[in-house]
């Protein structure tokens, strides 16, 4: 009699299965179906199908998507909780002027909105000054005390010695910077301190504009980069290294990292040398346009040469093979606007499902978590989003979401 007590207690608490019935479906390949309808148990889900072949749990709320195209929650590999554009705010006064209790405030309010804007996952690539915040940010949102994406963090990320930021105060003065500097063998100190406070990537900055002018120049040896890989492959981390410039990008690609930021001077050559040694590229076009924008470059007019050389470089990297990961930058502009990048990745050369794919299969695969998300699979975690039209056929459909559900939980629905 008891087990049939408890049995029954259990059945009153167990939230029904959701039953998702959207025109279309994305499945976070190449795929795009018609009349198929996802049936999520918990936090996974537990039948995807044509409708006529899906049997609907008893009980279970069906969720109505008419006009709507349901497919994995997005991903964004690159991005900054704990900045805000720079328009508002310029990089060095968030960095040494706000306190970081403010940063951290902001940051539970940037991670909501890229949540109900159908992020579902982020990789947070620094805090830029702001410690170890990310790794409370990342607890918060898994205890449920705040909304946000499922995240992978960097924690401080890692510079050379007096290659970084901020710089505009006198030389005497020795100014706290917005990552962590070492050098030679003090980074496998650092990599594995990064990596017990709780970073799931580590990201090394192979070059930064340091020395004369503004040029970014290699900032560490080929030797230093591999000795950060090998330290954090050895605690089964991975590692993401900024690289803008040409001899930048050759080192990380040596040194095996798991994938590069910007790549901004990126040619042919080196693209298909990542493509070789299966390195994913995030591009961040919406970054290099924002920053044209703040110098005062208006959308409409010719651009600048820089933005002229970011294209040509995606040009190459499309040409190349090499797999594009959707990887914005996030957070040197808007925090809910993450869209901006895969409008602009299609914009230059992908097609929509191109794009999609890169916000999906493709980056949960780079970010080796497409074990848990960004498919709809039997099985897998229940990070799903619906939007409004198709964007397989039109990617600014993406901007008119309508259902958000992340490991099974309703963030929004119609």
């Amino acid at each position: 009699m008891l087990p049939l007590i408890f049995s029954t207690i259990a059945c009153l608490f167990h939230n029904p299965a959701i039953v998702l019935k959207p025109d279309h479906l994305f499945d976070g390949t190449a795929t795009l179906q018609s009349g198929w309808i996802v049936v999520v148990d918990g936090n996974r889900i537990v039948a995807v199908g044509p409708a006529s072949t899906v049997t609907t749990p008893p009980g279970a709320r069906t969720i109505h998507l008419p006009g709507c195209t349901l497919l994995p929650g997005l991903i964004d590999a690159h991005t900054h909780l704990m900045l805000q554009p720079y328009d508002m705010a310029t990089w060095d006064d968030q960095v040494s002027r706000q306190p970081m209790a403010e940063r951290v405030c902001r940051a539970t309010v940037h991670a909501r909105a890229n949540l109900m804007s159908g992020f579902t996952t982020l990789r947070d690539m620094g805090t830029e000054g702001a410690q170890f915040s990310d790794v409370g940010l990342k607890s918060a949102i898994l205890k449920g005390v705040i909304s946000g994406p499922r995240l992978l963090v960097t924690t401080r990320a890692i510079v050379a010695s007096g290659s970084y930021a901020p710089r505009s105060f006198a030389p005497e003065w020795r100014i706290p910077q917005g990552a962590e500097e070492a050098d030679g063998e003090h980074l496998r100190e650092v990599v594995r301190r990064q990596i017990r406070a709780g970073a799931d990537w580590i990201k090394v900055y192979a070059d930064t504009p340091h020395g004369p002018g503004e040029t970014p120049r290699p900032a560490f040896s080929l030797q230093e980069l591999e000795l950060v890989v090998a330290t954090a492959r050895d605690a089964g981390v991975l590692v993401a290294a900024h690289a803008q410039s040409k001899e930048g990008m050759r080192r990380a690609t040596v040194a095996g990292v798991a994938t590069i930021e910007h790549g901004d001077s990126g040619d042919l050559a080196l693209f298909r040398l990542m493509a070789e040694k299966k390195i994913g590229y995030c591009p961040t076009m919406s970054m290099s346009e924002a920053y044209a924008r703040y110098a005062g470059w208006k959308t409409g007019t010719p651009p600048p040469a820089d933005i002229i050389s970011k294209r040509a470089s995606f040009r190459a990297a499309l040409d190349s093979g090499v797999t594009i990961v959707n990887g914005s930058d996030m957070g040197v502009f808007a925090h809910g606007d993450g869209v901006r990048e895969l409008e602009l990745l299609v914009a230059h050369g992908m097609t929509p499902l191109q794009a999609l794919h890169a916000a999906t299969g493709a980056a949960a695969k780079a970010l080796r978590v497409d074990h848990l998300v960004g498919r709809i699979q039997l099985g897998l975690e229940a990070d799903l989003i619906a939007v409004e039209g198709n964007p397989c056929q039109e990617i600014g459909a993406l901007r008119k979401v309508r259902c958000v559900m992340k490991n099974g939980e309703l963030f929004k629905a119609p």
